[in-house]
């Protein structure tokens, strides 16, 4: 699960990361999304835009309001925010503001995927 204010390269490429890993892991019922916290008018076209330019074939992007849905409590200061979970038990939380986000960590939310593996501890 991921929550994002706007679209961006960094964004982009953690994207696809984690679409092909739910690609890779399609048989052990990963599934992974993307929610913008956003009101900008274009939005979904530009979100449609880049499900085709990129290819993206497992990961969902919706939008929602820009404080985010009720009882999360996603970070007003966070740009992006990655919450790894199984069964409502949150395995890993990454969050990023404004340009944080980099390739080192974008390795890292990909290798924190094996914690939502079967056989993860």
């Amino acid at each position: 699960m991921v929550f994002a204010r706007e679209t961006s390269s960094s964004l982009t490429s953690l994207v696809k990361k984690l679409d092909a890993a739910t690609q890779e892991n399609t048989k052990n019922k990963m599934g992974s999304f993307v929610v913008f916290l956003n009101d900008e008018e274009g939005l979904q076209t530009k979100l449609k835009d880049l499900v085709t330019k990129e290819g993206l074939k497992k990961i969902i992007l919706a939008i929602d309001n820009p404080a985010g849905p009720q009882g999360y409590g996603v970070s007003k200061d966070a740009d992006i925010t990655v919450v790894l979970y199984v069964n409502r038990t949150v395995k890993a939380n990454h969050a990023f503001k404004k340009g944080e986000l980099k390739d080192a960590d974008i390795e890292a939310i990909v290798k924190d995927v094996a914690k939502i593996l079967p056989g993860s501890k």
